[in-house]
């Protein structure tokens, strides 16, 4: 994926602003199977897990229950046996570009939000939660879509969606099993594959909600992937508005979607929610002139 050096929207927000004031959690002798069960639920990517006494211990996302899913592991296994340790942390009232910084150095999709203080956990800080101010913020920008297209002015300024996209996708075909699939996503570190018939067109996703559904309910790791692949795939042309795809994936409650070139049978790369945050600026170049410099980290 290109760099894009383009900030800033997010200079001056504090993270408070942008934080989810829901969390998600469970006690570190809690089981898989409440783990699996809470993101279905809650339709959350990982949960906070905590001490008896209430003290942040670890988290446990959907990649670490594919994991456990994918190693045979029952779903009686204890949490604490799978989770992540310890939990990445910010504060409230940290600039949201420090944490965004903070996540793309960590190679994290979230931090947990401490008080000022830094003594409670208040909150939890996700790349859809910075799309999602990003895409308030657009909306109501002078410069927001619904005005350019009115007066088509300065769309030349907007950002396309091949400009911020990753420029691959996983795919495998509807006769490999789960495991095959588990194997892919592990290795390429992508939330969803796309599922091809033998023909080789799309023909369905399998995300790890799908996988979490399927490791709840004890389908076989060997079980083909038509069998549990969800549709229709979502896709959008490389050529467009970074903006307009943004939207489809806000208000169709997606992480993610495919990108073709040319065809729609002929994808090309991903956009997810966290290639959208990495841009910073927006849905367009209309920010550069508000850029400041990013804080540095104290010494």
């Amino acid at each position: 994926m290109p760099v894009i050096d383009r900030k800033d929207v997010l200079s001056g927000i504090r993270v408070a602003e942008a934080m989810r004031r829901q969390l998600v959690q469970l006690p570190r002798l809690a089981v898989a199977e409440q783990a699996v069960r809470f993101t279905i639920k809650y339709k959350v990517n990982a949960l906070l897990i905590h001490e008896t006494h209430g003290a942040p211990a670890g988290v446990v996302s959907k990649t670490d229950l594919m994991g456990a899913y994918y190693a045979g592991l029952p779903l009686q296994t204890p949490v604490e046996a799978i989770m992540v340790a310890p939990p990445l942390f910010c504060r409230a009232d940290d600039s949201l570009e420090k944490a965004l910084e903070a996540m793309r150095t960590n190679r994290v999709h979230r931090l947990y939000v401490l008080d000022p203080g830094g003594e409670e956990t208040v909150g939890v800080l996700a790349y859809p939660d910075i799309v999602g101010m990003l895409y308030r913020l657009c909306h109501k920008c002078d410069r927001s879509l619904v005005r350019i297209r009115r007066h088509e002015d300065g769309a030349s300024d907007r950002f396309r969606v091949a400009e911020v996209m990753s420029p691959s996708a996983f795919s495998a075909c509807e006769d490999d099993s789960l495991a095959t699939v588990m194997e892919g996503l592990s290795a390429h570190r992508f939330g969803a594959a796309l599922i091809r018939d033998r023909g080789g067109l799309p023909t369905g996703v399998i995300s790890k909600s799908d996988l979490m559904m399927a490791y709840r309910h004890g389908v076989p790791t060997d079980t083909p992937s038509r069998e549990v692949m969800s549709g229709p795939v979502r896709a959008c042309d490389e050529g467009s508005e970074l903006a307009v795809a943004i939207q489809h994936m806000v208000y169709s409650d997606i992480h993610r979607i495919f990108v073709f070139k040319g065809d729609p049978p002929n994808i090309v790369g991903t956009l997810s929610l966290s290639d959208a945050a990495r841009v910073r600026s927006g849905s367009c170049r209309a920010c550069i002139p508000s850029r400041i410099r990013v804080e540095e980290t104290a010494t």
